[in-house]
C-alpha cells in the first residue's frame, strides 16, 4: 500500500533540499551519498528515498526548484511600463537578490551536469531559457543592433550579463562597501555602455 503524504511533506522536503544541496556544494556531486545526506538531515535513508528515489533526482529537485523560484521573481519583477535601463537593472537586482543565501543550490546548479540525465538536463534548459528571455528582451529593445542576421550578438551579450551575475557568489560579502544594489547598477553599466562600442 502506498504511502499517504505527511501534512508537513512539503516543509521537510524543503529542508532536505536545503540540507542536500549543502552537502553537495561541499563535498561535490560524487563523494556526496544518500546516506550522508540523510544522516545530514536527521532522517533514514527510506524516507530519504521516500522523498526522492535516486541521487539524481535530488539533484534535479535542487536545480529545478532554485530556478523555478527565480522564474517566478523575475516574472512579478518584469516591468514593462519602466524605461527599459531601470527595468534591465531591476531585472539584475533581481536576480542578485534570488542568489542571496541560495549558494549551495546556485554551486549545485553550476557543476550538476554530468550527473544530471538528458531528459532532466532538457528541463532545467526550458527553464533557464525562460530566465534568459526576460534580459535578452530588454537587452534587444535597448540595443535592437545587437539581433541582426549579420552579426548576432544579442545572446553572446546576454550572456555576458550572466556571466557577471552568476560567479557572485564567488566574492561578494554582504555587510561590505559594495552592496547588491550597487553591483545591480554597475553591471547593468557595463553592459550597456560596454555595448555602445561593439561593432
Amino acid at each position: 500500500m502506498a504511502r499517504t503524504r505527511a501534512s508537513d511533506f512539503e516543509e521537510k522536503q524543503h529542508q532536505l533540499l536545503l540540507t542536500a544541496a549543502n552537502v553537495f556544494a561541499t563535498q561535490g556531486m560524487e563523494k556526496a551519498s544518500m546516506s550522508q545526506i540523510a544522516s545530514e538531515a536527521g532522517v533514514s535513508k527510506s524516507l530519504l528515498y521516500h522523498y526522492y528515489p535516486s541521487k539524481d533526482a535530488l539533484i534535479f529537485a535542487i536545480i529545478e526548484g532554485h530556478l523555478d523560484e527565480l522564474d517566478a521573481a523575475l516574472e512579478e519583477a518584469d516591468d514593462p511600463a519602466l524605461p527599459p535601463r531601470e527595468r534591465l537593472e531591476k531585472l539584475v537586482m533581481t536576480v542578485l537578490d534570488a542568489y542571496k543565501g541560495a549558494d549551495d543550490q546556485h554551486k549545485v546548479q553550476l557543476n550538476a551536469g554530468p550527473a544530471l540525465s538528458d531528459e532532466q538536463k532538457a528541463g532545467i534548459t526550458k527553464i533557464e531559457r525562460r530566465i534568459v528571455k526576460h534580459f535578452s528582451n530588454v537587452l534587444n529593445e535597448i540595443h535592437p543592433q545587437l539581433d541582426t542576421p549579420e552579426r548576432p550578438l544579442l545572446m553572446p551579450v546576454t550572456m555576458s550579463l550572466f556571466g557577471m551575475m552568476n560567479w557572485v557568489y564567488m566574492w561578494f560579502r554582504d555587510g561590505g562597501k559594495i552592496s547588491r544594489e550597487d553591483y545591480a547598477r554597475v553591471a547593468t553599466t557595463l553592459i550597456l555602455e560596454g555595448v555602445k562600442a561593439v561593432r
